[in-house]
């Protein structure tokens, strides 16, 4: 069996305030090729399909008609949402469409129900589990410990129906422990954040989303995809690509990559205003890029992001590097706690304006608080 893996769309997202609606819809014209030359056997599309729960009128139009591209061609798709993805939205008429050979993953109530792949010999059976905060989860195993994320999602697990004598496939929308993260990617607050390697014992492949990174998660059978487009200068050196997913004769899975191409890269520059400018000569279509600009020069250039959007029109960003900035830079980090997260942060006010640290009681009665305003802001 066969399947192309992708992750992470985002829809209708804006970076720096340009629209991405252009290179998105560019993308998904790769993938389509990619796919027809291919011929999986399944799409796996392992959520955030949009960048808002609410997406723009013309996100949704590009995504339908992607949609019913790849039922024109045949291509069975199985996607599930994110956390970015309203469940609801989403799954809107899955049922219907579902005839199309387009399978949605259902608002979880608690059963998920596979869908039966038979391909002569081959067979397997495909699980659809959204994205899951640990309050959805406990609604339905009232009677279950669910601390965090990694009990939410090994609770939902252990519920699956066994499948015997077929290939058990997990699309999945969470933050797997050790993974590595981008500045693209939204952070989960409250509770106790990410899931280990080890809920996903059992399956033979778990298609992942929500990393932007293209990487293993512990093995070549828990991947994430990564998001086909970048979306962010920390991901400036990432390599895009689309996974194929194949079993060998003996069993053994394979993994490959198909290069997906920008319609316009996103990229670094450094150097004094001078230098940068001097190289627009040679950039060629690369002048077309997203960029952001470090200038090195010590003494600010006046207007220099409008002088540089002369060569360089699509300039998203630019900053100085200099003795200046670095000094500035220094003084900043020594209040700031970037690796902390919410709920460390929560902590630390609490223990500053009370000299005292909080309790167990106290941070067990904040941890469904905390959810609760995520879940709203969703």
């Amino acid at each position: 069996m066969k399947f192309v893996h992708l992750a992470d769309l985002h829809l209708g997202k804006r970076v720096n305030e340009f629209s991405m609606l252009e290179e998105q819809s560019h993308i998904l014209d790769g993938i389509l090729e990619i796919l027809r030359e291919e011929r999986p056997d399944g799409l796996l599309l392992a959520g955030d399909v949009y960048d808002k729960p609410a997406p723009s009128a013309e996100a949704v139009t590009l995504f339908d008609s992607f949609l019913t591209r790849l039922s024109e061609e045949g291509i069975e798709t199985f996607l599930i949402s994110g956390n970015h993805d309203s469940p609801e939205r989403l799954a809107f008429a899955a049922e219907l469409i579902a005839k199309s050979g387009i399978h949605v993953s259902p608002v979880y109530h608690g059963e998920i129900d596979p869908i039966l792949l038979d391909r002569g010999e081959e067979k397997a059976a495909v699980f659809l589990l959204p994205f899951l905060k640990p309050a959805a989860v406990r609604r339905f195993f009232p009677d279950a410990e669910i601390a965090g994320e990694n009990d939410a999602v090994r609770t939902a697990l252990e519920a699956l129906a066994p499948t015997p004598g077929r290939k058990r496939i997990l699309l999945a929308h969470q933050t797997v422990l050790g993974a590595a993260p981008s500045d693209s990617e939204e952070i989960t607050i409250g509770g106790e954040a990410g899931v280990s390697a080890e809920v996903f014992r059992g399956f033979d492949y778990v298609a992942l989303g929500h990393l932007h990174r293209p990487q293993r998660a512990g093995s070549d059978r828990i991947r994430y995809a990564g998001s086909p487009l970048k979306y962010s200068f920390s991901e400036a050196d990432h390599e895009k690509s689309a996974a194929v997913i194949e079993w060998t004769g003996d069993g053994e899975i394979g993994v490959r990559f198909r290069e997906l191409r920008p319609l316009h890269d996103l990229r670094k520059l450094r150097g004094t205003y001078r230098e940068v400018t001097d190289r627009a000569v040679y950039d060629g279509p690369g002048r077309e890029d997203y960029l952001l600009i470090t200038l090195t020069d010590e003494e600010d250039v006046p207007d220099a992001a409008a002088k540089l959007r002369v060569f360089y029109p699509n300039l998203m960003k630019m900053e100085y590097d200099n003795r200046r900035t670095r000094a500035e830079q220094k003084l900043d980090g020594a209040e700031e706690s970037p690796e902390k997260t919410p709920l460390e942060l929560f902590r630390a006010l609490y223990e500053k304006q009370n000299n005292a640290p909080m309790t167990e009681e106290q941070e067990a009665m904040l941890r469904p608080i905390m959810e609760k305003i995520w879940e709203d802001e969703l």
